[in-house]
């Protein structure tokens, strides 16, 4: 039995959440602590995004400062290739169903968001087709045809579902964008200081595992992402 439980609100096209990787890998890592993952749909329907010359402009200066803060690497196929890409479009629906399915089949739904972020952000892979997410799902040892019956089983109505259930909780803890992080004990949400941990791995472990009962009621401006590609649309 868990103890406690670490609510993620996240999106898999947000940057902010892919430098804070590392410390989720960390986090499920805590013994019992369990690590609930929730999509909240930043590109969907008339938010997602054709990767464009100006697309490209917006996000890179965001990017290098995730880098910068995080350590988390970009490669030059993301940099140089996928935001080249004109045929590219970022929707944020087809990789949270895809987790979906991979958590339905074998609880590996954060698992397969760290591979989807990779094959993003540094891989510069098209996310958002299915082949390619069939492709990571048998990457990390999911089958592919009864990954394809999950995903196919859960998009659309399902999937949107989950956006709308992760975004009440999003307003209830009171975030304003992603990722944001929320504990929950005894039945009581504090949300997590995440900024001040960003590239410091030990002193995020430490803070898990030593004070989750007095876990600090903060977010960070950065992490609320301001007018960057990570703000809840509204």
């Amino acid at each position: 039995m868990s103890a406690a439980t670490l609510h993620y609100i996240f999106d898999p096209l947000c940057g902010w959440c892919y430098g804070a990787a590392p410390l989720l890998e960390i986090a499920r890592a805590v013994p019992g602590l369990a690590v609930e993952f929730h999509g909240g749909g930043m590109m969907v329907g008339a938010n997602r995004r054709q990767v464009s010359p100006e697309w490209r402009q917006f996000v890179l200066p965001h990017d290098r400062r995730i880098a910068e803060v995080s350590g988390q690497p970009f490669g030059a196929a993301y940099f140089d290739g996928l935001l080249k890409d004109h045929g590219a479009v970022m929707d944020s629906a087809p990789p949270t169903t895809a987790m979906l399915a991979a958590e339905e089949l074998a609880g590996q739904g954060l698992a397969l968001l760290h591979r989807i972020q990779r094959a993003h952000f540094v891989e510069g892979r098209r996310i958002a087709d299915t082949e390619v997410l069939t492709e990571l799902a048998a990457d990390i040892g999911l089958d592919a045809a009864a990954f394809a019956a999950a995903f196919h089983r859960l998009e659309g109505a399902a999937t949107n579902a989950h956006f709308q259930d992760s975004r009440r909780l999003l307003a209830q803890v009171g975030g304003q964008g992603f990722p944001t992080l929320a504990l929950e004990e005894n039945g009581q949400l504090t949300v997590l200081d995440l900024g001040a941990y960003l590239g410091r791995p030990d002193a995020w472990r430490a803070r898990l595992s030593q004070a989750l009962p007095t876990a600090a009621a903060t977010t960070t401006e950065a992490l609320v992402c301001g007018p960057d590609s990570c703000v809840l649309p509204q």
